[in-house]
């Protein structure tokens, strides 16, 4: 009798789930660059930091998802302080 044995590279739900948080991210990262930079960048951060975890390995939009943020933080914050616009 043989065993089934899983197919690791079969899509699961929890990928689809990584693609949308990752999307979510990337869109809050963004908006949080015009916007408040510390309202919204560091719950994008978590959003990213979540989906890179839930996502499987060597994906690229978590990992582009986290770099965004990352990014749209420095310059979220760069902004705010040469334009004297409020950080919160």
């Amino acid at each position: 009798m043989q065993q089934a044995t899983p197919d690791l590279n079969e899509p699961r739900p929890a990928y689809t789930v990584a693609g949308f948080l990752a999307s979510m991210a990337i869109f809050a990262a963004l908006i949080g660059l015009v916007w408040h930079p510390l309202r919204l960048i560091p719950i994008a951060t978590v959003l990213a930091l979540v989906a890179a975890a839930m996502a499987p390995h060597g994906n690229r939009l978590a990992r582009w998802a986290l770099f965004v943020c990352v990014g749209c933080f420095f310059f979220g914050l760069l902004i705010a302080v040469v334009t004297t616009r409020p950080l919160w």
